[in-house]
């Protein structure tokens, strides 16, 4: 099978090593242990990468599916479960987030964790989230973790006609937005935010600084899918 992201870092040796020993996202594993508690059962990790979610959220007893673009990052994810999670099964598949190979209305969770902020444009984005829509079932839940735009300066503007595609970052374009945007861009699709778990910005900075190096701004936050509402 070929790698679409072969040469790139993604792909990277080193880079895949070090996502597999990355640990989950513990906001997340505590939602999620809340609706799995709920009676929820399938879940999807979009853009899984090397498994740090997917595999606690297995062993926390959801029948996850994992959809990733670097087939490294499958391979990892899969050790990662025959090491952490010896006889559970994880279903993993090479595909993109605006391109899911999930059925229609079949998730009860979905998560995008890291993934969204690395569309190239606007529309692939919009794709992303739309896809998402897709194969979520009425009531589910979604887990977003993304790039903010408080992560640039004011200044910066987006690459001539997008509108969240910004490079001063990685140097390559990827999705920043404000919580504004995001629940906008989200309600658009039918997503709702979930009143029980604030929306938050990690790694603010005080006023006036600017992003030099480190780590960006993130959104972390929950929203309920009730479906678009095209009145």
């Amino acid at each position: 099978m070929n790698d679409p992201l072969s040469g790139t870092p993604w792909s990277d040796a080193a880079t895949v090593g070090g996502f597999a020993q990355s640990p989950p996202n513990q906001t997340l594993m505590d939602v999620a242990d809340v609706r799995r508690a709920g009676g929820g059962r399938r879940l999807l990790d979009i853009g899984c990468g090397a498994g740090r979610n997917a595999v606690p959220l297995v062993l926390q007893g959801w029948t996850v599916a994992g959809t990733d673009l670097s087939l490294g990052m499958l391979r990892a994810a899969q050790q990662r479960l025959t090491i952490e999670a010896p006889g559970r099964r994880l279903g993993l598949a090479l595909a993109p987030m605006e391109h899911l190979p999930i059925a229609g209305s079949s998730m009860d969770f979905i998560v995008a964790h890291g993934i969204w902020n690395l569309a190239r444009t606007t529309a692939q984005f919009r794709a992303a989230v739309h896809e998402a829509a897709r194969v979520a079932r009425p009531g589910a839940s979604l887990f977003v973790f993304t790039f903010s735009r408080a992560t640039l300066p004011d200044s910066d503007r987006p690459l001539a006609g997008e509108r969240y595609v910004f490079t001063r970052f990685s140097g390559g374009p990827q999705v920043f937005l404000t919580i504004e945007e995001l629940v906008a861009e989200l309600r658009e699709a039918g997503f709702s935010q979930d009143p029980s778990i604030p929306l938050v910005e990690h790694n603010r900075r005080s006023p006036g600084t600017v992003y030099v190096g480190g780590s960006p701004v993130f959104i972390e936050g929950a929203f309920s899918y009730s479906g678009k509402d095209d009145g």
